[in-house]
């Protein structure tokens, strides 16, 4: 598999996207706003789906989207709240992904060497 040179802002653009779905509550959010689909639920709506509200909830909601999963767009009186998840879940995947196996054929060498 080809090796995709990784830069220091792609990794920590990767890794605040990583811990943003590190906590269980944050992914509780994002897996709701995926299955709300593109229209997005209000954060009330989110609340009550999620059983997390208040401050609790606006703290999620700021890390995830400074992590780039969500974004929030003001309606009249209401706050929307809708996944960016499925691209950008998709491009952390890739990111995982791009170097996989990339040292198996080295690291079989070696142990090979080892039984010898």
């Amino acid at each position: 598999m080809k090796m995709i040179p990784i830069d220091d802002a792609t990794l920590a653009d990767a890794a605040q996207a990583f811990a943003a779905l590190g906590s269980e509550q944050r992914l509780a959010v994002l897996r709701t706003l995926v299955r709300a689909g593109p229209d997005g639920l209000t954060i009330g709506a989110l609340g009550a789906a999620t059983g997390i509200t208040g401050a609790t909830l606006t703290h999620h909601l700021r890390f995830l989207a400074q992590a780039g999963l969500l974004t929030q767009d003001k309606q009249g009186r209401s706050v929307i709240c809708a996944a960016v998840a499925y691209e950008r879940v998709q491009q952390l995947a890739e990111f995982i992904l791009s170097e996989c196996c990339a040292d198996a054929c080295e690291t079989s060498h070696d142990h090979g060497a080892d039984h010898e």
